[in-house]
This record gives structure tokens, sequence and C-alpha cells, in this order.
């Protein structure tokens, strides 16, 4: 099905269907220290499209950290969006097979270059790293319009390696590697383009003191790797994750043995980097999988030192204000996507090994959780799954994560609860969706969507603004306000204060109802939190 793209600007809309901007399009130029780049003026915010952060990682360059882009002296066209990462075709993102992708979007208000050293009216900066399993998607499908307009932020949205060609650990590519590591190339290729964010966003009129890095699913993990990164340090301010709170992170030992079976795959069984580099893109996509967890970031000791929970308990960690939140119903979305659409309704004899299959747990430890979330208890099985599932992976884990951070620097703790979220991704299932995965995103942003879903209601579009305004405030100044809503105070571990996204108007949660409803006390101790 074609990806439908609603509300982008007309230069974004032409770039994405792969023409150049109009040739009487108006024009704006900026001049950071890399060189001079032209961009086009919209109805809502100047735009900076398919800037190289990095040189295309090709070649002896695959699975390399990424090199930081020559400048330039004649002024680039930075009219049309840069090629997206390597990808199958999904729900979620539209195929390619490029690997010159190290791109980067900037997004100004209205005419919003001022003067480099004048930081008394720089704009703070949000840089989004986008989801999508580390497997697909693309920064070019987040229109920031509403952002810009509430907020008058400068935001800059980011590609980022995936896949195999992203993150795979091998034993001959850390060989290589003057550390002895592998596998987060799609890390790295993040922090690349953060040090371009500093080094050139004040020619836009971004303040390089005041950035704030956010992102959902995969890109709220990747914030997590940042927080966590010693690489990371001093290039971020502030930090929002929205659904990353999934910390089953490989060590290195498991990563490179899991690189070696995928080698085996390619045929390469001689396991060189020769045999790797010499794969066509086409080959490494059909054999990379597409399980959750077939691209992740790896616990290597040096890009991320140790696991993320961990680092955040142990107050090791890149300390700046967080927000941190997750969906009521997060897993619906994946329980339809891998069970339900393709084979029909989970039924209650199925129930088990469905569970077994989403969590990666063996059939007698499903076969436990199944008697704690029993079918009868719920609608479906389905939502059964979709409950267990939400429990597990994304709520309390982030909870955990404010437990262990708040101890540090401010935090704030958010559950977006909207029910009715219009469904942009899936077609309809037995069961209602609620809040699931990736809802939030349509409150922040314009985004390409593949299935026709009314607009957000009057209620709705109260609750984006107020989103938008939370997310903008906190990038301006650490504390995340919108006016005519409820305080949102900081998380603690005695009140567990914690914000409900609800339409029409956010309202509080007592830590210890969202930790009933998720049943947090059983989850806990497994989870370490």
């Amino acid at each position: 099905m074609k990806t439908v793209r609603s509300l982008l600007p007309l230069a974004a809309l032409l770039a994405a269907l792969g023409a150049a901007a109009p040739a009487n399009a108006v024009t704006v130029t900026a001049t950071p220290p890399i060189g001079p780049v032209t961009g086009v003026v919209t109805p809502a915010f100047d735009e900076f499209l398919g800037i190289p952060y990095a040189e295309a990682p090709v070649g002896a360059l695959r699975w390399q950290p990424p090199e930081p882009h020559a400048p330039w002296s004649t002024p680039l066209d930075a009219s049309a969006f840069g090629n997206r990462c390597a990808q199958i075709a999904s729900p979620f993102g539209l195929p390619s097979t490029s690997e010159d992708c190290l791109f980067l979007n900037v997004y100004t208000p209205r005419h919003g270059s001022v003067p480099a050293r004048d930081l008394t009216r720089q704009r703070p900066v949000m840089v989004w790293i986008h989801g999508g399993a580390f497997q697909v998607g693309s920064a070019e499908d987040y229109d920031p319009t509403r952002m810009i307009a509430t907020g008058d932020v400068v935001v800059v949205t980011v590609n980022y390696r995936l896949g195999v060609l992203g993150f795979l650990a091998h034993p001959a590519l850390s060989a290589e590697s003057a550390d002895g590591i592998s596998g987060n190339y799609g890390i790295l290729d993040q922090q690349l383009a953060l040090k371009w964010v500093r080094d050139n966003i004040a020619s836009f009129g971004g303040n390089p003191r005041r950035v704030t890095i956010f992102g959902e699913s995969a890109g709220g993990i990747s914030v997590h790797a940042q927080l966590v990164s010693p690489g990371a340090a001093g290039l971020f301010r502030r930090a929002i994750v929205e659904s990353g709170a999934i910390n089953t992170q490989p060590a290195l030992a498991d990563a490179e043995a899991t690189g070696t079976d995928q080698a085996n795959t390619y045929g390469c069984t001689d396991q060189s980097a020769t045999c790797l580099r010499a794969l066509t893109v086409d080959q490494i996509l059909a054999g990379q999988g597409t399980s959750l967890s077939a691209a992740t970031p790896v616990i290597d000791g040096v890009v991320l030192p140790m696991p993320f929970l961990q680092a955040f308990k142990s107050g090791t960690f890149n300390r700046v204000p967080i927000i941190e939140g997750s969906n009521h119903d997060e897993m619906r979305l994946f329980v339809a996507l891998l069970f339900e659409i393709p084979n029909g309704p989970l039924t209650d004899a199925q129930y088990p090994g469905a569970i077994s299959a989403l969590l990666g747990v063996s059939a007698a430890q499903a076969s436990q959780l199944a008697l704690v979330y029993p079918t009868s208890h719920y609608s479906s099985p389905g939502v059964a799954l979709g409950t267990l599932g939400t429990d597990a992976a994304f709520a309390c884990g982030a909870r955990g994560v404010d437990k262990a951070v708040s101890a540090y620097v401010p935090t704030y703790a958010y559950e977006f609860d909207d029910t009715n979220a219009p469904q942009r991704f899936l077609p309809a299932v037995s069961f209602p969706y609620g809040a699931y995965h990736a809802s939030e995103v349509q409150y922040l942003w314009d985004i390409p969507y593949e299935i026709p879903a009314p607009a957000l209601d009057a209620d709705q579009m109260q609750l984006a603004d107020s989103m938008v305004k939370y997310w903008t405030r906190f990038a301006r100044t650490g504390k995340p306000r919108a006016p005519r809503t409820s305080r949102w105070k900081p998380f603690d571990n005695t009140t567990g204060f914690m914000l409900s996204l609800i339409p029409p108007s956010p309202g509080p949660i007592n830590g210890g109802s969202f930790g009933a409803d998720h049943r947090c006390s059983f989850w806990d101790p497994i989870l370490g939190n």
C-alpha cells in the first residue's frame, strides 16, 4: 500500500516524491562552518533538507564508525530530502537500498537565522531520533509544523544506519577496531549528528547550549543509549524518552555470536569482513530478519559501557533533566502486527505459545505468565496478551527508569492514555488498539500514514496542543509547562507522581495506581527495578 503523506509543506512533499523544489520557490541561505546551504521558505518554516553530516558509509566504510563529512564551499542545495537508510517496505516506512543515507534536516521559524554569536536570540534546539525497531523509518517522515509554530524552536531530524548495516556485531569487525568492539554504528551516527548540531546549529538560529534529544520506540531506546554513552557527554542538555524503556540490549559476546550466525545465513562461512563487505544491500536486507530483536544496540563496554538500568541506578549517565513515559496499551500494536493480521484472532489454545514468542520466554514460563494474566479476565486473548506485553516490556520498565534517574536529575513521568487515538498504521482487528505503541506521535508531529483515519477531534487537538507545549517548554527551560493544565510535578520515589496524557486535559496519576494497573509489583523483581 502506498504511504499517504499528510500536511507536509509543498517542498517536502515534492522532495518525498523525488522531485526538486519548484524553480520559483523562495529560497533561504544559511552559512554554517561546514559550508553554505540553500533551503526553501515554506508557509510554516524555513527548511534545510538532506544535509550530509557524514561521509557515505559504503565500501571500506561499511561497518565502521561514521566519518565527519568534509566541508564544502559551493552552496549546497538543501531543497530535497536525502536518501532513506536501507530498509524493507513496511507499514512504518518506505523501502530503500541506499547506504548513502547519513543526512539530517533542519527546520527553523520563518527567517529564523540570527547572528551566530547572538546567544540571547538563539532558540532551543530539538533533535529527533526516529523509531522503527532499528530497522525501518526515516527522518523525513516527521513534519514539525506544530512544534515550531507553538514552541518557537529549531527542529533537527536525523537519519542513522538501520538493521544489520547499523548494528551488526561480529568478531571480524571487532578485530578491526582499536577498542575491540563492533555493533553500535547507528548509535555512533546519532552522536556524530549531535556533534554536527553543536558545531553548526548557531548559523540556523539555534542555541548549541540548549539542545534536547527526543525519540520514540527505537528512538527512545537511542535516547537512553546517548544518556549512557560517554561519547555523548556535553552534546545535549535535556532528554525526552517516549516508549523507550526496553532493556534487552545484549552483551558484545552474545551479539558477536548472533553476528556469526548471521554471517552463515549470508553464506560468509569464512566469517571474514571481506565477505561481509562484498554483500549487496539487497542480500543484506533479504537475510537480516524482521523480528523485534533483529537489530539492537550492544553493551560493548566502550560506546555503551554497561546495561542502561545499571547505569541509571548507579548515576553513571549524562545527567540532564528527563521526560520518560509510555502508552497505556503499547503492545496491542504488536499483537495485531505479529499475530492477528497474519493468522487471525488469537485463541485461548494459542495464548501460551504467543506469550513465549512475544517475550522470548520458555514454554514453562509462558504457562506461568498465562496464570497471572488469564484470558478469562480480559475481553479476548489478544487484549490479554497486549496487557501482559505492555506491562512487561514498557510500563513497568519506564517506571523503573523513573525511580532510578530521579535520584540524580529532575525527572518527569507520563503515561499517554487516549484509548481512542486514531490508528494510522495497521488495519482494524478484532480488539480495540487503545493507546497503542506510537499512537502519541501524531499528537506532536504531522506524520505519514498507511490507514485512512479521522483527524484528531477537538478534545484530542487540545491534548496535542498541551503535549507540544510541554515538550517545547521543557526544551526551553528544563521544566514541562502548559497553560491551563495540571502542574506536571517531578517524579520522586515517595509520591511516584505521573501525568496522564488523556484528552482533553492531562491530569495526575498516583504512582501506586499506575503500579497496580500494570502489575509492577510482579514485574519489578523480574526487571530488576
